[in-house]
């Protein structure tokens, strides 16, 4: 659990009479501006050596295996096939206790087998929230595989260099999602994949893949024949799971430890992060902990499955998991936190954004939501503006809800900090909380050495929750993970997120280093800038780049003006913050929405190049810059 006591955390303190042994550390720390040293994390729980498969099967199934797992609403009860299913007593969608998922857990791990999937074979997925992508994260860690989670927007070029980049050999996914059809792009693409025969695809475009594996999200036969049938590699999802238990390919399976994920792509190409079994179940464990999950909890899982620590936050808890839809749609989250009494919401500030106008909406039209269900949930994937924390307290009754912290390059990283239900009301809505059990943390200025308390710097983070490795990319991986120089066997993580860390251990994320806004000599921090603008009530969203321009989301029916925007800054904060370029989102031909990866996260990097261009054009140009 995540201890209460604010010194047994990581903080930058000063002992009156420093001891080497920290037992009872929490008694003897004192504030101090000018003096800093690092303490560790809390250690009272011992750290879970157990693979994912292993705790599953011992902790999950044992405690919760008629308890509620998994709730698909947009998905047919018995999708897979297979024997007769339970299926929770629901008759209109996907509905299993553990000992269900169980079943399909094992009856893919056996396809995997048979179908060649050997261990340390890399197999990717593309697809939204759905059940098979659930079984796929469980069945590839009991064989030993290694899962690859690739975002769904991914374009050809993108999908193409990421399956090649870590040497892909099976690919399941879906036909489409929105306007992406994956069966034709691919299909058109390389037409070899239209020729080969399933399970031996011999393109040279893409030299590793063997299998293409088709999950079906279109429920009209004629329309599912229409879009596979000129594509001979194609195997039917369906098809590769073996319900017989007495079978060869059972006495096949093991379990093995790796987890590939990318980078959101916010900062340039994605790179291919190595977590392990450690990594993901412990870190899963101790989100948990935070939000106080147990088995009577129903957890709305919003944000896309590339996030894998929601689930095992939930599931290694025995709570039970739901997806409201394949891809993110306010309409159902609501209907599902509704229908399903859903006790826990996770999302980013874009999602929880529309779940509100979606109950505002409602509640205009004279509808009765009851959300008193709502306890807990995390926010995540980007800074959550403190206006928008309220209103989800207030209109969502998330009145536990959670602020958690990971790597902000990597959307699915280990949570490293994170807000609790006892953290006073100020600090779950200013900071990230303090960090997780078992997680060393410092912040550093440019040459390496800590900064005293209240000061900005690089966070870089150590400990069971820290990466293995940019895959196959040892230069990318040497320049973020460095040995401490006077302890070789501790490696940190340098995040790239600039902190600021207080007397009680509690830490603030005011950006990206690169981020960081230079004006007059003096470093200006986005976040507090999008904070002092969001807090207006015509601003829905907000983003801070250049010197300094604001990208400026209105609320619907509402007005700002440029003047107004700036004004709003110049007299919450240092006038130096205020915008000298204000853009309205949807207007002088800009786009009609911020550009942001699947993780709901703002690409500055697309917004500074718009920036740009406008500026040269003299575009969104505001007096008293």
């Amino acid at each position: 659990m995540c201890p209460e006591v604010s010194c047994s955390l990581v903080a930058w303190m000063v002992l009156d009479s420093f001891q080497d042994d920290l037992t009872g550390i929490s008694s003897k720390c004192q504030t101090s501006l000018s003096h800093v040293f690092l303490c560790p994390g809390p250690t009272e729980r011992s750290l879970d050596l157990r693979t994912l498969t292993g705790f599953f099967r011992e902790e999950i199934l044992g405690k919760h295996a008629h308890r509620p797992a998994l709730i698909c609403r947009q998905e047919r009860p018995r999708a897979h096939g297979g024997p007769p299913s339970r299926n929770l007593n629901v008759i209109s969608h996907l509905a299993w206790d553990f000992d269900e998922f169980d079943k399909h857990i094992r009856a893919l791990a056996r396809g995997l087998v048979a179908m060649g999937v050997r261990k340390g074979d890399r197999v990717a997925v593309l697809m939204g929230n759905n059940s098979s992508y659930a079984s796929l994260q469980w069945a590839c860690a009991s064989i030993g595989a290694i899962l690859v989670t690739l975002n769904p927007a991914y374009r050809l070029n993108e999908l193409v260099e990421t399956l090649n980049l870590v040497g892909v050999t099976h690919l399941f996914t879906v036909p489409r999602i929105r306007t992406s059809n994956y069966i034709r792009m691919l299909s058109e693409a390389f037409p070899e994949l239209c020729n080969s025969s399933p399970g031996n695809i011999q393109e040279p475009a893409l030299p590793s893949l063997r299998n293409l594996v088709m999950v079906s999200n279109v429920y009209d036969t004629a329309e599912w024949h229409r879009e596979t049938c000129d594509v001979k590699s194609i195997t039917d999802w369906r098809e590769t799971l073996i319900w017989r238990e007495d079978t060869w390919e059972q006495r096949h399976i093991e379990e093995l430890i790796i987890n590939l994920q990318f980078t959101s792509g916010t900062t340039g190409a994605p790179k291919a992060v190595s977590l392990t079994h450690t990594n993901l179940l412990n870190n899963g464990i101790s989100i948990g902990d935070c939000m106080r999950l147990g088995p009577d909890d129903v957890l709305c899982n919003v944000p896309p499955l590339f996030h894998f620590l929601g689930n095992l936050a939930a599931w290694s808890h025995g709570s039970c998991v739901v997806y409201s839809s394949e891809i993110y749609d306010p309409k159902a989250i609501v209907d599902s936190v509704v229908q399903d009494r859903c006790t826990a919401l996770h999302g980013v500030p874009t999602h929880f954004l529309g779940v509100l106008a979606e109950v505002q909406k409602r509640q205009d039209a004279g509808e009765k939501l009851d959300l008193s269900c709502l306890r807990t949930g995390i926010a995540a994937g980007s800074p959550i503006p403190i206006n928008l924390m309220r209103q989800l307290i207030e209109k969502l009754n998330l009145v536990d809800l959670s602020i958690a912290y990971g790597m902000s390059e990597v959307p699915i990283s280990p949570v490293s900090f994170q807000t609790t239900p006892a953290d006073p009301i100020i600090k779950r809505v200013e900071t990230v909380g303090r960090v997780q059990p078992h997680v060393m943390a410092k912040i550093i200025d440019q040459d390496g050495h800590i900064v005293p308390v209240g000061k900005p710097g690089e966070l870089c983070i150590a400990g069971y929750l820290v990466q293995k490795g940019y895959w196959e990319d040892e230069e990318q991986t040497q320049k973020v993970m460095r040995a401490d120089p006077n302890d070789p066997s501790t490696v940190w993580m340098h995040t790239g997120d600039e902190g600021i860390m207080d007397e009680e251990g509690y830490l603030k994320i005011v950006g990206r280093i690169k981020d960081i806004i230079i004006r007059g000599g003096e470093n200006l921090f986005p976040v507090q800038i999008e904070n002092a603008l969001t807090a207006h009530p015509c601003v829905r969203e907000a983003a801070a780049v250049s010197v300094v321009g604001a990208w400026i989301v209105r609320e619907p029916s509402t007005n700002i003006s440029r003047e107004d925007v700036r004004r709003t800054v110049a007299e919450s904060m240092n006038p130096q913050n205020a915008p000298a370029w204000v853009w309205f989102v949807g207007e002088d031909d800009t786009p009609g929405e911020l550009p942001k990866t699947a993780s709901g996260k703002v690409m500055k990097h697309v917004l500074r190049k718009w920036s740009a261009e406008l500026a040269q054009n003299v575009i969104g140009s505001v007096g008293g810059k």
